[in-house]
This record gives structure tokens, sequence and C-alpha cells, in this order.
């Protein structure tokens, strides 16, 4: 990745945020027409690293997000590039209506870096929780929905982000994530999922903070029950990549879709949107929050408590593997 100033070691000390906003510094050196918009939550998000650097390019507007959105849309009707930084749950939803209607019906170009996204600032409270947001925004016409996995991919997503025209959402946690990428050259792409292991009897599809279990429940599946399993790191829930999607469906014919989000409207549902369409039988199970508001707790115990950690996840494939779907594994009476 060029132009990145600090080196895997330093990510390996940073969060994902801090990643992000030295990454955005570095944008903003080379892109003039950047500029980063905050309400009250600088420090918080990160953001404040690229107002230091260029306090004139920067906006505090207060606790005031809806008007911050408005503002970040007249910025780019002028021509500037705004990157808008605040927690997930209030750019998804109390400042939803300017997100539609002043970005995203006008196709503007603003970039949003929500933070604190899913259960990862779980000892605040259900309503700092933020399970719904990818539903949200992936229903947003002319939105790019983006969730990264660890700090690099933060990195990569960041700077894609400019390069695509049109609002871009960027979903990531409150603190420090496992380190996914050993090194920061793995060919990112957006729309593009990344396999990070390979398998044939069933296909793990995650994203954001579930993407390092579900390598790590591979691992365990191999190990204890002998099992190949498939891992792909879904970054971009939109726009999906639906080839990943039905390759491994016709491969492994068995799939989970694995997140920090509810099992509602979010990656498991966009999957089996595009599954759904191959016309081939499948079994298929999605992880995630329930149907409800989360308990309140510290990250990793909401992970597991709803079975989305490595155990919960290792335990599904498990009980997926143990069920017949079908007679045979023949294609020939398929669709």
């Amino acid at each position: 990745m060029s132009g990145m100033t600090f080196t895997m070691l330093d990510a390996a000390k940073m969060s994902t945020a801090e990643i992000y906003g030295r990454t955005l510094c570095e944008l903003g050196e080379a892109h003039p027409d950047i500029v980063g918009l905050s309400a009250d939550l600088a420090k918080s998000t990160k953001i404040g690293m690229f107002g230091e650097r260029f306090p004139e390019r920067f906006f505090n507007v207060g606790i005031a997000e809806q008007n911050m959105f408005g503002m970040a849309a007249g910025l780019a009707k002028a021509g500037l590039t705004p990157y808008v930084s605040t927690f997930a749950v209030f750019t998804s939803m109390r400042a939803l209506e300017q997100v539609h209607t002043d970005i995203c019906y006008q196709n503007l170009n603003v970039k949003m870096i929500a933070t604190h996204a899913g259960l990862s600032f779980g000892q605040a409270g259900t309503t700092h929780h933020c399970t719904e947001d990818i539903a949200i925004m992936r229903a947003m016409a002319n939105m790019t929905v983006v969730v990264p996995a660890d700090g690099i991919e933060t990195a990569h997503a960041v700077r894609a982000a400019y390069a695509r025209k049109g609002p871009v959402y960027i979903r990531i946690n409150r603190g420090f994530d496992q380190v996914v990428y050993e090194h920061p050259d793995y060919g990112f792409e957006l729309g593009k999922a990344v396999t990070m292991s390979e398998g044939t009897d069933l296909t793990i599809i995650a994203c954001g903070a579930t993407v390092w279990r579900a390598i790590e429940a591979a691992k365990v599946l191999d190990k204890v029950d002998g099992l190949k399993v498939r891992v792909l790191n879904m970054h971009t829930v939109k726009p999906l990549d639906a080839e990943a999607i039905e390759k491994a469906v016709r491969e492994t014919r068995r799939i989970i879709t694995v997140e920090d989000h509810t099992v509602i409207g979010g990656l498991g549902s966009a999957v089996a949107e595009v599954a759904a369409g191959t016309g081939k039988s499948f079994s298929f199970k999605r992880l995630g929050v329930p149907d409800c508001f989360s308990i309140i707790g510290l990250h990793e115990d909401l992970l597991a408590h709803y079975g989305i950690d490595e155990n919960g996840i290792a335990a599904a494939a498990r009980e997926m593997m143990g069920k017949d779907f079908e007679p045979d594994e023949s294609w020939d009476d398929e669709v």
C-alpha cells in the first residue's frame, strides 16, 4: 500500500480508528479537496488527527449530527470531498433523513466513517449499540457499504472511498481489532471478496469483526473435525461479490454467514438474495444478533453470548455438517 508511513508493527499497536485517522491525514496531504467533519467526537473517532494536521479544513459542528450531514452535502456540491465521522448509530439513524435525501438522493461525494459499530461499544448500553446499520445503509440507492476486517483493511477502504465517486459508508469498530492481514498487499478491491482459506466442505462468509473469528473457527474445524472450510471476507456488502457467493454455493453447497449485526437485512440477507437466485439447493444459516435489542456487556462477551465468536461459528458448522439437506450430492436434478 503506497503512501502508508507506519509499519505492520505499528499497526498491531494501533486501533482501527487510529489507522483510519492516519490514513486520512496522508490522503489530505495529497488531495487538498478533502475536508473533515465531526459532531463533537473528533477524539473518539480519531478524525481529530486530521483536524490537528489541517485545522482550516476541519469543522466541528457540535452535537448536531443532522446539521453535519447537511453541511457535508453542501461542501460536496461545492466540489470538495467531505469525510464525515461519528458513531455508526448516529450516522445510520439520527441523521438518516439527511443521509438519504441530502446525500444519497443527489449522489453526492460524501464519505462516512462510522465508528463504534455493531456491539463494539457494548458496555455503553443498548442506545449506543449499532446492529441495524448495514441493513439501513445498503438499502440506500447510490450508497457503497464497506465493513473492513482490521486496521490495514480500513486503510485500504478509506483510500478506495476517495477514488469511488458517490456516497460511501465505512463501518468500523470502537477499539483494537484482531490483526487479520500480515501484509497490506493482499489485493483489496471494492466489491471483491477475499478468500481467507480454501475449502470444499462448507463456506463461512464474514465481514468486520467476525472475519478473524471465522478464520479461527476454520482452523479448529480442520484440526479437530477434519473439515475443509472456505472462509470469505466479504468486506464490501454493497456492491456484493455475487460471483464468489455463487461459486461457494456450487462448490461447497453449505453456507454460513456471520456478522456483528442483526440477522435481518445485513450480510446474511444480502448473501441469501444472491444464493437463492442460483437455483441450486444448498444448506444455509445466518449467524448474528437475533431479532432483539442486545444485552449490555463487553464486546467479546456479547459475541460469545450470541454465538458469533469462533466457538459459536464452529458449533454452527458442526450442526450443519450433521444434517442431510438432500439424498445425494448430484447436481443433475437441480434447476
